[in-house]
């Protein structure tokens, strides 16, 4: 059976966000064109246009200016949050980046022999190394902002962390960001490097700060 491979930069214009030209975080395609952008890159240029920044259909009649209270109403409920999308995203990323492991290590490790198991608590896994820095006057900065954990762990497990060494009540009361962005609590420590720190130096650099709660 013939295979054939692809790399990366034949589909970087189908995973990118025309707007932010990063990799597609939260897809939010526009129903009227099928135009995909980040969602928060979208509301964001709604605020001030009513059209796709493609091809520059109307996606709402009125002028956005005047409804910028209630823009995630009014425009969101043209706009279809494209789940399955995403996730193929990220396992293209994970996959064209060599993020699976070759053969020839693969039999290397096989070869090898392997100590008596037991619990690492991921230690073998990819690492990450992140900056955790304060971004408000209402919390107080870590002693120790410089951590180092698996790439699987998730902006949840994040919050618990710093919840606990600030003795806070709740991990809920937190934000997390990346490049001024609110990370998913779902989303894990790979994906915000792949898709927000590609090009960058490590460590990844994450700010924190009290939740807010946006209208």
């Amino acid at each position: 059976m013939l295979t054939r491979k692809i790399k990366l930069c034949h589909i970087n214009a189908h995973i990118t966000c025309r707007l932010c030209e990063g990799y597609l975080i939260d897809a939010t395609t526009v129903t009227e064109c099928l135009h995909t952008f980040c969602r928060s890159c979208l509301v964001k240029y709604l605020e001030e246009n009513n059209t796709c920044p493609t091809c520059r259909i109307v996606i709402h009649q009125s002028h956005p200016l005047q409804y910028i209270g209630c823009v995630s109403r009014a425009c969101l409920d043209l706009l279809t949050v494209d789940s399955g999308g995403q996730i193929l995203i990220f396992l293209l990323l994970v996959f064209l980046t060599g993020d699976a492991k070759s053969e020839d290590t693969a039999n290397k490790e096989a070869g090898e022999e392997k100590p008596e198991e037991d619990n690492d608590y991921h230690r073998s896994d990819e690492q990450v190394s992140i900056c955790l820095e304060c971004n408000s006057s209402k919390l107080r900065g870590l002693k120790r902002k410089w951590i180092r954990c698996s790439a699987q762990a998730t902006v949840l497990h994040l919050k618990k962390f710093i919840a606990k060494k600030l003795n806070l009540t709740s991990f809920n009361e937190l934000d997390i960001l990346c490049n001024e962005e609110i990370l998913g609590k779902d989303h894990t420590l790979k994906f915000v490097v792949v898709t927000r720190w590609r090009f960058k130096k490590s460590p990844l650099l994450l700010h924190y700060r009290p939740k807010m709660d946006l209208l």
